[in-house]
């Protein structure tokens, strides 16, 4: 066999993925547990401004509803199992203390799901915020540990729940931050979150990475608080 011969039967290697060729998520149902909170309703303004469609959850349907008439834009309210089973995407935005809690009672309605958890495990005192260390290293690996039928992915942490509500800012200028288990996945929050305008889903790493990513709001906490500014990230060179 001669070295044309060789190299005529050896396949070419495929071009690499442009990381930006993401896919179009515009038909899907988003649902935001903790949807009554101030970054869920944020979140759920935001992306509901947008045209996507949003199911707000809360533990009682009625606060939700009530919540989702506020924000207006098509925007529907239901208890959490109920937004759970109707959405495509579920973005967990509820407190840290009742994390563990809504996770493991929505197992079920969540099997099958791509869930986002955006949950900042913080502690406050005199000095300010402080990052808590779960047991599980972060929220999002203790939401992959209760929800083992699920994709779960992280996102959405380092947002302003001031300025996500506020119907006067027309885009928000920060990356989000998106860590994951899979490649797909990753790409569909990332494509989510560049339905807002201004925003920007940056592959961050694996979700063993995410305990970082998740105690960083307390710095920006902090720098808030000195410049009184609503602080948001750039990834520089991406």
């Amino acid at each position: 066999m001669t070295s044309t011969d060789s190299a005529a039967q050896t396949p070419a290697k495929a071009p690499a993925k442009d990381p930006w060729d993401l896919p179009d998520v515009s038909g899907l149902v988003v649902g935001v547990l903790g949807g009554t909170g101030p970054q869920g309703k944020g979140l759920a303004y935001r992306l509901a401004r947008a045209g996507q469609k949003v199911i707000i959850g809360s533990r009682a349907a009625e606060r939700a509803r009530a919540a989702a008439d506020e924000l207006g834009h098509g925007i529907e309210g239901a208890d959490n199992a109920d937004c759970a089973r109707r959405s495509d995407i579920v973005i967990v935005a509820v407190p840290w203390e009742g994390h563990g809690a809504t996770l493991r009672a929505l197992r079920e309605e969540l099997a099958g799901k791509l869930v986002v958890d955006c949950v900042n495990p913080l502690g406050f005192d005199k000095k300010g915020a402080y990052a808590l260390l779960p047991e599980e290293g972060s929220a999002a690996e203790q939401a992959a540990a209760l929800l083992p039928d699920s994709r779960v992915t992280a996102a959405f942490h380092h947002l302003s729940a001031v300025l996500l509500q506020d119907p006067e800012v027309d885009a928000i200028d920060t990356d989000v931050m998106v860590l994951g288990e899979e490649r797909a996945d990753v790409e569909l929050v990332q494509a989510l979150a560049g339905r807002i305008p201004g925003m920007r889903g940056i592959f961050a790493g694996r979700l063993r990475n995410a305990h970082q990513v998740e105690s960083l709001v307390a710095n920006l906490i902090s720098v808030n608080r000195r410049y009184k500014a609503h602080a948001g990230l750039r990834v520089t060179d991406v």
